[in-house]
């Protein structure tokens, strides 16, 4: 791990200027630089950096960050990645945090193991280029597939010769031990039959005679590979792929084929394919598809969903026509949905994989073809689960699946879209969906969390009327309280405020007023890392010098500095739900009023989720009182705010 000391040397050295000028042509125009967005198809100049902030936007797309964002997005690197890049980019030297004995060990073993598996790469790829073995049969297996050579050295494509002994052998000459060649997965010691002269533990060659596919993890590491047996061997053999064994450097739910090879382009085109296999993988590249990836026959971990998300949002299932594609094509979408991807299928005519479609179509072909023929994932599932099916109970089954699948949607606007879509497909009243929706919700909220009882509503208070109880509320309003935070956190907007404990007066700036105000009914951000902003700068307000928006926009958590990047150069709308603050306004009734609207947020989300519970508790009559007490309260307690913001509302008492 790199010291807190370290990373702040970096990221004081890293000019914003010279690190975009080495991806992107800048021209200066007055106190900044412009140039055309990496990020985006970009056709007139919409990038800027700024040197005397030390960050860069683009106007067009939004990107925005510091230099350390920066090198992250456009190499698609990871933080620690690409502070060791701008390390070297300015001969820092880079200062790991201290280990014990155990962590040493450990890192010295998984380096090892990197190191092992990169000269097995190259020894692969050597044997198939350069012996008459790997010619004869490896090659020709890919020629047989209409690989070309660019892309067989591309994916580092090998071939691992017949004798059993030949790599482990060539390993030992070249120092490597046998413990990683094990611990790897490359070699495994085989046990003698009992009956056998020779009782001694042979070792193994774990690919021997088969055309070998490394797996390159997203920084380029190789982790594992995968090996085929080639055609003429694979009659009457169920297991025509062996891959690496789990290791400490490679489990297959973390991992996926040609993500390595496909980051840029699934970043450039906002969009990943999703395909089954190696040689779909390669065969799209081939025809000039990039960004795609495959997860090998298994159904998708949460891990490689947050992988993929960290390039898109946006994710085609790309399988064959038959029943097996349609299966896969519904495995571990519900994962999907739930992570917040945007999910399209495509199924490729009968007899055809996206190996041998990719061979038979040109790129602009192929693209074609997805464009018109991907299906909003929802409304495949619908016409696939719903098509001839006329029993009632199987019916009735498939559509509790869809909305199952609806339900784990996290934006509620999409989610309701769907709904709208699935009434008007299946027939189906949107009521009845909605309802049973709500209660697949509510029943998974339960699930996850231990049962506890109801908190009371707090009674109504004059300065801060809510409940004292935690909270989520409008992303908008909470939005614009963090932008008043790192604009402005250390501006005093109260004076001599009389601290209760002490006795003494006090001046309260920005991030303290809200911290202060928002405390006394423990109330906090749905976004944890709003929480994490404001309470930093409650802790470093009172800094020597401190500035807020410096301090943020080159905090060394790159989520939080890209955050800040942005709040300071884009403006927020505000939420219709709160009155229009004038621009003339001073700094603390904005502020005043944003509070206001945050709570009247929060108060109409609690009164959304107690007449929720109010549909579910039919026949509990004591429940229901309660709940109707709680309404009761909350609506007072809402049309104080709304008053106080100037928009009051009439509340039908239930």
């Amino acid at each position: 791990m790199i010291d807190r000391q370290t990373i702040d040397r970096i990221i004081d050295a890293a000019d914003i200027v010279e690190v975009v000028s080495d991806f992107v042509t800048l021209k200066k125009r007055g106190t900044s630089y412009k140039g055309l967005c990496p990020f985006h198809d970009d056709t007139t100049p919409s990038f800027s950096v700024s040197p005397t902030k030390g960050v860069y936007k683009c106007f067009a797309c939004g990107e925005a960050g510091n230099a350390v964002g920066f090198v992250m997005k456009h190499e698609q690197m990871t933080y620690p990645e690409a502070l060791r890049w701008l390390a070297k980019k300015y001969h820092i030297e880079i200062k790991e945090k201290e280990l014990t004995n155990e962590e040493r060990q450990a890192e010295s073993e998984r380096e090892s193991m990197f190191i092992v598996n990169e000269w097995a790469a190259h020894y692969f790829h050597e044997t198939l280029t350069g012996t008459e073995e790997g010619q004869t049969y490896g090659m020709q297996y890919f020629r047989s597939r209409g690989i070309r050579d660019d892309i067989i050295k591309k994916f580092q494509l090998g071939y691992s010769l017949r004798d059993r002994n030949a790599l482990s052998l060539n390993a030992k000459t070249k120092g490597y031990k046998e413990e990683f060649l094990q611990k790897t997965g490359l070699c495994y010691l085989r046990e003698p039959e009992p009956n056998a002269k020779d009782q001694t533990a042979k070792f193994i060659d774990r690919f021997a005679g088969r055309v070998i596919f490394p797996w390159f993890s997203v920084s380029g590491k190789v982790v594992a590979f995968g090996g085929r047996l080639l055609d003429s061997r694979t009659k009457g053999v169920a297991q025509k792929y062996v891959n690496s064994p789990d290791s400490d450097i490679y489990h297959k739910e973390r991992e996926l084929y040609g993500i390595f090879q496909a980051k840029k382009a699934i970043a450039k085109e906002d969009c990943v394919y999703m395909v089954e296999g190696y040689t779909d993988v390669i065969a799209m590249h081939q025809c000039g598809i990039e960004n795609v990836v495959a997860n090998s026959g298994t159904a998708l971990s949460y891990h490689q969903i947050r992988t993929l998300h960290r390039f898109t949002p946006n994710i085609v299932l790309l399988y064959d026509g038959d029943e097996a594609g349609i299966h896969a094509a519904m495995r571990g979408t519900d994962m999907l949905l739930s992570e917040g991807m945007n999910i399209k299928v495509l199924l490729l005519p009968d007899g055809d994989d996206p190996d041998s479609f990719a061979r038979k179509h040109t790129a602009s072909d192929f693209r074609r073809y997805i464009d018109e023929h991907q299906t909003d994932f929802i409304v495949f599932k619908i016409n696939q689960m719903l098509n001839g099916v006329t029993d009632p109970i199987k019916r009735s089954e498939a559509v509790n699946s869809i909305v199952k699948s609806i339900s784990v949607i996290k934006d509620q606007i999409l989610r309701e879209t769907y709904v709208r879509e699935c009434a008007m497909r299946t027939g189906m009243a949107e009521q009845t969906i909605i309802a049973q929706m709500n209660k697949m919700i509510y029943n998974a909220k339960e699930s996850k969390e231990s049962p506890a009882p109801n908190p009371q509503p707090a009674t109504p208070a004059a300065q801060h009327p809510s409940p004292n109880i935690q909270h989520s509320t409008s992303n908008t309003i909470e939005t614009l309280l963090i932008q008043m935070v790192i604009r402005h956190g250390e501006e005093i907007i109260l004076t001599d405020v009389q601290d209760e404990e002490s006795g003494q007066t006090i001046n309260l700036n920005v991030a303290q007023y809200i911290n202060y105000d928002l405390s006394l009914d423990n109330l906090k951000f749905e976004t944890p890392i709003y929480n994490t902003i404001l309470a930093d700068a409650v802790q470093h307000c009172n800094d020597e010098g401190f500035k807020a928006e410096d301090y943020f926009t080159h905090h060394h958590d790159i989520e939080i500095s890209t955050l800040a990047i942005k709040l300071s150069t884009d403006d927020v709308k505000l939420a219709k739900s709160i009155a229009e603050i004038s621009s003339d306004s001073s700094l603390r009734s904005k502020v005043e009023q944003l509070i206001i609207g945050f709570r009247k947020e929060w108060i109409e989300q609690q009164l959304a989720e107690r007449r929720k519970q109010m549909s579910l508790a039919s026949g509990d009559m004591t429940k229901t009182l309660q709940l109707m007490n709680e309404i009761k309260q909350l609506q007072d307690m809402r049309n104080i705010l709304a008053r106080r913001l100037g928009n009051d509302i009439i509340v039908k008492r239930h």
